[in-house]
């Protein structure tokens, strides 16, 4: 719509008017020029005599100042007043850039992300903590911004394929959140060939140039081999490769034995029956559980974590190197662990029958599982078994094996503490994971998919348990003063309009959501993952729920653990891949030593990097994932699978596959049948001529059309066999 000017006015006020109209305009748009014929199409004025006003207001605006004419009859807000104008009504957030340039600014400052237009990015990339000012709200508009400044760069490096020419060459970057390619000088490339997958930093950006400059640091390989494609992956989230050489010396100095000395320091354990459970293929076992009947009838469980914090001094090169990770990584094919392997799979590693140092939780428990005395400090154990996670859940379910009478007890004391705990609230949020059978150079032969059972919530209740005493114990001061500095594992309530935007999702599905009470929406969450679960729409609401969910992180801030419904809760137990826990195993024993708060504002630095990291790290994890499942479907083109329709957009129907778990797109461009469109309210696409509609939760048959390794894109055509209708 045209811009409104009041006719009813004298010619001073209708002149200014027009100039604080103008002036408006030009300061939401400070990067760019504009002569009088631009700037009255974009107000939508095309009245003559208006028209002559823009251009008089142009003039007056350059004579004061505040404009400057860059070109003969066009336009700029003076440099010297965008700081002025953005100063005011500015807001910090990190930045979601997509492939087509445009970006959302993630802010806590709003309750909704600010959209940039590809224009007013200045040149920030995705993940960069920027400035943004916020232009006047409109109607019925989302918000809108443009970003002023660069806080901080999100990365240092980038990972793509290089091209290269005869007079110059190009990094094409593998994400696709990096919306332009980085020009890379000749003298540059460090030996790269083209069509290798290298690695680069960006060198300068000029302020008018498209296109950053940069040069490569790393040569990674051939696109398609094993270990390129992970390090390739490591690169792009930042995360080194290798260990530095004195962390790694370091760890060749520490002996794998355990001094008697250290030994009368410690409560004795290592008479008392003891086990570790982890996945098959673990190698670092940071956790154990103990178990003996006591004299009253009551029993001891102790949760045993290895005591990393006795090897590890703060400073070292070991601890540096740890705290700059921040946590292991879980790639598809391999761990890169946060602690050099000499301690992370060895001296730290809580192995059967090897004496290890360990720093425990001890808990007096009855036959509800009621905790009726605890103690927590340093300790010496020895393994009796060490079990995978199957191994336990067939002797839950029947089969007898080692010591099972002691993994029934502790089996029935978890299944008690998980009982209370989802009566209090707490959020049964559901998971699945893809794991996959891997020839000897790394490629994927088949695909399973792995469900926590019985024998996983033993081991994660127990953790549970002493996460939440540990915390209790420094943060719950019951009225003797303020709480010493801690690091806490905190969430915080959902977003009232989120839940609300929600809950009216799931209705248009057919489910009912109550956000009346914390009570009702904790019963709402577990009813609804029960509901869907293996339904076509499953993995699409699970997402949309956790985005609803605010994301837990560390702070020395303690606000609680919303999905847990604990009041307070860290992470004590694993510091062999977890550099918050331990920072919580130092300052558990600095106060257990009755020393005085460590610096809150310190603390609170490492707590918002650590949760940084943690992000990084699963964001990685996931890629890797990703580009398994495609290197999986490649080997697959031109076959047929059921599938379930998992999302519905206006490029296209996502398909997520039953047996694998691989999503990938039938694009719409490429349904010749009819023209189709969104829907978007209802969840469906729909065909202009036939009426033939596609809706989330149909199950469908797909041909396995083509793939993308390096977008990690997977694209299906339909198989015409119809669809099965989910009834809603």
């Amino acid at each position: 719509m045209p811009k409104k000017i009041k006719k009813n006015t004298g010619p001073d006020t209708a002149r200014n008017a027009f100039v604080n109209l103008v002036f408006s305009f030009f300061s939401e748009r400070p990067n760019s020029g504009f002569n009088y014929k631009q700037t009255s199409s974009q107000l939508g004025i095309s009245d003559k005599r208006e028209k002559e006003q823009i251009r008089k207001a142009l003039e007056e605006l350059t004579t004061q100042g505040s404009l400057v004419e860059t070109n003969r009859g066009k336009y700029k807000l003076n440099p010297q007043l965008i700081a002025a104008v953005t100063k005011a009504n500015t807001i910090s957030g990190i930045v979601d850039m997509k492939n087509t340039g445009k970006a959302f600014v993630i802010t806590r400052d709003l309750p909704e992300d600010v959209y940039i237009a590809p224009s007013n990015t200045h040149h920030a990339l995705n993940g960069d903590k920027v400035k943004v000012h916020l232009f006047p709200k409109r109607k019925d508009r989302k918000t809108e911004g443009m970003i002023v400044e660069i806080v901080e760069r999100a990365r240092k490096q980038f990972v793509g394929i290089i091209r290269v020419s005869k007079r110059f060459a190009f990094l094409v970057p593998d994400s696709s959140s990096i919306p332009v390619d980085i020009y890379i000088p000749l003298n540059s490339l460090k030996g790269a060939k083209d069509g290798q997958k290298v690695v680069a930093h960006i060198t300068e950006w000029p302020e008018q140039a498209t296109n950053p400059i940069g040069e490569i640091i790393h040569v990674l390989g051939e696109p398609g081999d094993n270990n390129v494609e992970m390090n390739s992956i490591l690169a792009e989230f930042d995360f080194p490769l290798k260990f530095p050489k004195a962390a790694e010396d370091e760890a060749k100095k520490i002996k794998n034995e355990v001094a008697e000395s250290e030994v009368k320091k410690r409560k004795d354990f290592r008479k008392i029956w003891t086990c570790t459970i982890d996945p098959v293929d673990a190698k670092d076992f940071d956790d154990a559980l103990s178990l003996q009947k006591l004299a009253d009838g009551n029993w001891e469980v102790g949760v045993h974590i290895a005591d990393v914090s006795h090897y590890v001094r703060p400073g070292s090169a070991i601890d540096t190197e740890a705290f700059d990770r921040g946590t292991s990584i879980y790639l598809v094919d391999r761990t890169i662990p946060m602690l050099p392997e000499q301690l992370s799979n060895l001296i730290c590693s809580l192995r059967p029958n090897e004496d290890k140092l360990c720093f425990s939780a001890i808990f007096k428990m009855n036959e509800k599982a009621e905790v009726l005395d605890e103690w927590f400090g340093r300790t010496v154990i020895n393994s009796n078994r060490r079990y995978s996670y199957e191994e336990v859940q067939v002797m839950i379910e029947g089969a007898e094996g080692d010591y099972k009478d002691e993994l029934m007890v502790l089996h029935k004391l978890s299944s008690k503490l998980r009982e209370d705990r989802f009566r209090k609230g707490s959020i049964a949020f559901k998971s699945q994971e893809v794991k996959f059978q891997l020839d000897d150079k790394g490629k994927p032969l088949g695909v399973m998919i792995k469900e926590q059972k019985e024998a996983n919530w033993l081991i994660e209740d127990f953790m549970l348990l002493a996460n939440r005493k540990v915390a209790q114990k420094i943060g719950d001061r019951k009225g003797e003063g303020e709480a010493k500095t801690f690091v806490y594992r905190v969430h915080d309530e959902p977003n009232p309009d989120k839940l609300a935007n929600f809950s009216e999702f799931l209705k248009k599905l057919g489910y009912k959501f109550q956000t009346s009470s914390r009570k009702s929406i904790t019963s709402s969450f577990n009813s609804l993952f029960e509901n869907i679960l293996g339904k076509g729409e499953e993995n699409m609401i699970e997402t949309i729920a956790i985005r609803t969910m605010m994301r837990a992180e560390y702070s020395t801030q303690n606000i609680g653990h919303y999905g847990l419904s604990f009041n307070f809760y860290t992470h004590f137990t694993s510091p062999i891949r977890r550099y918050p826990d331990l920072m919580v195993h130092r300052l558990l024993q600095w106060y257990l030593d009755g020393k005085p708060s460590v610096n809150k504002e310190e603390y609170e630095g490492y707590c918002v990097h650590s949760s940084e990291m943690e992000r990084k790290a699963m964001e990685a994890e996931r890629a890797s994932v990703k580009y398994k499942q495609a290197e999986y479907l490649m080997e697959r083109i031109g076959e047929e699978f059921d599938g379930l329709i998992s999302g519905v957009s206006k490029w296209g129907i996502y398909v997520e596959l039953t047996e694998s778990k691989c999503e990938g797109m039938i694009p719409l461009r490429n349904m010749n049948d009819d023209f189709y469109y969104l829907d978007d309210e209802n969840y469906r696409i729909i065909g202009q001529r036939s009426g033939k509609v596609y809706r989330l939760g149909d199950a469908i048959r797909i041909r396995v059309k083509k793939i993308d390794m390096q977008k990690k894109q997977m694209d299906f055509e339909q198989v015409k066999e119809g669809i099965q209708r989910k009834k809603w």
